[in-house]
Formats: structure tokens, C-alpha cells, sequence
């Protein structure tokens, strides 16, 4: 059998196939890239704060607005406008939709009554939404900055502003400034729709005049609200100082029963303190007594023992002899009494003769005693007289040398005042005794007893 050669495909179609394919590749990513560049260039998309003006064409300009949001759009791409503009046909321009910031000073801005006002306010203007008043505002702003658009509102809405001021007195527009700024807006809302601009916003910042018309007319309310301010103050420190009053006596309060609590406490650990230490003296005295006891047993029997020999030594040494001497000098003071006994028998019958006597003599004999015993009853006197020390006398002398004679006098008188004390205690006058001449005989003269010293 023989088998025919094999033979291999020919070069030539495969490189020819790879030639095409890369080539259409190439094609395809030329167009692309031209697509690329031609969207990148004639399509304009119209972002959320801005309108695109097409002009050129007839009709009119066209506008491209950015999309509005439906229910069913997502926020990726949602809100968004597109045109393709045709080439050398068409001009593009972008017109901002953003808020501009518009601050309105108006001076001496005359209000009702002919006050001038100082007004600060601040405005938000825009670029007007609407179709049709949007093409005003491309009519006159198209191509021009934000300033200048910011100046023709700022313009306009300072003659509106003048233009309310005239119909409102200076109370109005400081009080209501919301009235105010609602007429401001609807006043200036026909020029500003004739210039395609929508005012978003306007807040009145500042109200005030150079003639102090407005501060005057606030002072009562000032003084009113100072006066409420005042009071509201002194209520608000008295009600400040009773809070503080009562914090301050519940926290006396709670500190003194915090402080009983402690005294209580202190008091239960010292009686437990002392009955433990009482229960231990207790038990420490009762061992001492217990030693003691014993010890006392001991010392009392030996003393029993002890006592018993002195007493046996006290018999034999001091008894026995005492008894002898005290019978001894029993005998001997019977024998020494005997002549005392006499004696005083002897003298009782003397002291009862002198009584007989006296009672014979009747009034007078009172006055016989004292006679009898002048010398000494004035010597008794003139004895204590003579303790009376007198260290330094001044005596003043009248000029007839009476004062040392009265002072020398004044012993005597002494003596006699005594007596005349004697007098009044005893009853017995010694000067009138002595003045009547009373003498008593020496034969009536008592005799008086012997006295002797007791044994």
C-alpha cells in the first residue's frame, strides 16, 4: 500500500486573515476614539446649576434645562440635560443658576411721619426657573458677570425697599419685620420678573435712625425689662438664698444626726468597751480576792495565834500589875479625900450664911456686891481698855488748845460709856452708886471662901 504525501496549508491565507482582523481592530478604535472626540466636543451636558443657550438656529435660542427628578430616576445621572450641538451652526452658552448674596444699605430712607432710617438687609436672588421669564433674564444677563447681575438686584431692590419705607412708620418696620420683608418681596417681584430674577430670600438685618427716634421710643420697654430684669434678679437671689437656707439646715440636720449616730456608736463601743473590761477587772479582782482570801485566812490565823501569846504577855506584864496599883491608889485617894470632903462641906455652909444675908439685906445687897467688888470690876474694865492700840492720831486744834485736851478726855469717856453699858446689861449704875455715896462698913463685908485647886 502507499500513502500519498501530506502537504500544509498555504501562509498565505492565515497571515492574510490576521492582516484583516487587526486592521478592522484598528478601524474599530479609530472610530471610537472620533467618537470620543466628537462627543467630548459637540455634546453638551447641562449640569444641575446651569441652563445651556443654543443660538444660531431659527426660532429663536434653545434651552437646555437639567432634567427633573421622577419617581423612578436613581441618583446616579438623575437631573441631567443634553444636546449635540451642530457644528459651526450652533453657539453654546452656560448661564449660571446659582444663588447670588445681594446686601441692601439704604440711608436716610424717609418712613411714614418723615423719620429717616438707617435699613441693613440681606437678599438671596437667582436666575428665575420659569420658561418664559428665564428668557428675560437671557435677553439681559447673558454673557455678563455675577457682580454686575448682583448690582441691577441690589439696585432694584433698594427703590423697592425705599419704596415700602414710605408706607410703613418706623414702629412697623421694627416690630413687624417680617411684614416688612413680605411687602418688600412682593413689591420688587414685578421688576424683578421684568429681569428674569427670583428673590429667594430677604432677611432684615438691622433698623435704626441717626435722630434717636427708635431709642427713645424703646426705653419705657427697656426700663420695663430692666425693672422685670431687676425684680426677676432679686426674686431669682431670694430664691437662692432660701435654697441655700434650707441646704444649709438639712445639712445642719443631717450633720447632727450623723453626729448622734457617732455619739450613739461611741457610746455602745464604750459600754461594751467597759463591760468587757469590767468583766475582765471582775475576773481579775476575783482572783485577787480569791488570793487575797487565802492570804487573809492565812494572816487571820496567824494573828489569832499571835493575839492569843500577847494577850497571855499583856496579862502577865500589864494586867496583873494595873490591877494591884489601881487598888493601891483607890486606898490612898480615899485617904487624900477625906480632908477636901470636910473642906467643901465647910464652904457650902459659908455660901448658905452669905445667902441668909442677902436676903435679909433685900434690895440693897446687889448693890453691897458690886460695891465690895468695885476695884476689881473696874480693874476688869481698865484691863481691856489697855488692848485698844492707837498707832497715829492727827488732832486738829480749833486755836485755843482744846484739841489735845479732848483727845486726853476721851479715855475717861470711854471708861464711862463701858460703865454705862455695865449699866444698861446688869442693871447696875456704878456712877450713880459711887455719886450717892455709898460705902459699905468693912464690917459687912462678906467674907469670901477659900479657893482651892481640885485634887
Amino acid at each position: 500500500m502507499t500513502f500519498a504525501p501530506l502537504t500544509a496549508a498555504a501562509p498565505s491565507d492565515l497571515e492574510s486573515s490576521i492582516v484583516l482582523a487587526a486592521t478592522a481592530a484598528l478601524l474599530l478604535g479609530l472610530l471610537v476614539i472620533v467618537l470620543v472626540l466628537l462627543a467630548r466636543r459637540y455634546l453638551y451636558v447641562c449640569r444641575p446649576n446651569e441652563v445651556l443657550i443654543f443660538t444660531g438656529r431659527k426660532g429663536g435660542p434653545i434651552i437646555v434645562r437639567p432634567r427633573k427628578l421622577g419617581p423612578d430616576d436613581t441618583a446616579a445621572g438623575a437631573g441631567l440635560g443634553h444636546k449635540w450641538r451642530i457644528p459651526i451652526l450652533e453657539r453654546v452658552d452656560r448661564m449660571d443658576m446659582r444663588t447670588l448674596s445681594v446686601d441692601i444699605v439704604v440711608q436716610n430712607a424717609y418712613s411714614a411721619g418723615n423719620i429717616p432710617l438707617r435699613i441693613h438687609a440681606i437678599a438671596n436672588v437667582k436666575i428665575h426657573s420659569d420658561p418664559q421669564l428665564l428668557r428675560n433674564a437671557i435677553e439681559r444677563f447673558l454673557g455678563r458677570a455675577d457682580d454686575e447681575i448682583r448690582l441691577v438686584a441690589q439696585q432694584t431692590l433698594e427703590g423697592a425697599l425705599r419704596e415700602v419705607l414710605a408706607q410703613m412708620t418706623p414702629e412697623q418696620v421694627n416690630e413687624d419685620r417680617l411684614t416688612f420683608a413680605e411687602n418688600l418681596a412682593r413689591s420688587a417681584r414685578d421688576d424683578l420678573d421684568k429681569l428674569g430674577l427670583q428673590l429667594d430670600t430677604l432677611k432684615i438685618q438691622n433698623v435704626a435712625d441717626d435722630t434717636g427716634y427708635l431709642d427713645s421710643l424703646g426705653r419705657p420697654a427697656i426700663a420695663a425689662a430692666l425693672r422685670d430684669a431687676e425684680n426677676a434678679e432679686n426674686q431669682a437671689m431670694q430664691e437662692i438664698a432660701e435654697a441655700q437656707a434650707q441646704s444649709t439646715r438639712r445639712s445642719e440636720v443631717a450633720r447632727a444626726q450623723a453626729e448622734t449616730a457617732i455619739v450613739r456608736k461611741k457610746n455602745e463601743l464604750a459600754k461594751l468597751t467597759a463591760e468587757l473590761e469590767g468583766k475582765a477587772a471582775a475576773v481579775e479582782r476575783e482572783a485577787d480576792v480569791a488570793a487575797k482570801t487565802a492570804r487573809a485566812q492565812a494572816e487571820q490565823t496567824l494573828q489569832q495565834v499571835r493575839s492569843e501569846l500577847e494577850r497571855m504577855r499583856l496579862t502577865a506584864d500589864v494586867v496583873i500589875p494595873a490591877e494591884f496599883r489601881r487598888e493601891a491608889e483607890a486606898i490612898l485617894a480615899k485617904g487624900a479625900a477625906a480632908p477636901t470632903a470636910e473642906e467643901g462641906k465647910a464652904v457650902a455652909k459659908v455660901l448658905e450664911a452669905t445667902a441668909a444675908a442677902w436676903r435679909k439685906m433685900g434690895p440693897q445687897a446687889r448693890e453691897i456686891y458690886v460695891i465690895q467688888h468695885l476695884e476689881q470690876i473696874v480693874g476688869t474694865i481698865v484691863s481691856h481698855l489697855r488692848k485698844i492700840d492707837v498707832e497715829e492720831v492727827h488732832i486738829l486744834d480749833p486755836g485755843d488748845g482744846s484739841g489735845l485736851a479732848s483727845y486726853a478726855a476721851s479715855y475717861p469717856q470711854t471708861i464711862a460709856a463701858v460703865l454705862r453699858a455695865l449699866a444698861e446689861t446688869t442693871g447696875v449704875d456704878v456712877p450713880a452708886l459711887l455719886s450717892d455715896g455709898v460705902a459699905a462698913p468693912a464690917a459687912m463685908k462678906t467674907p469670901t471662901a477659900p479657893q482651892r485647886s481640885a485634887p
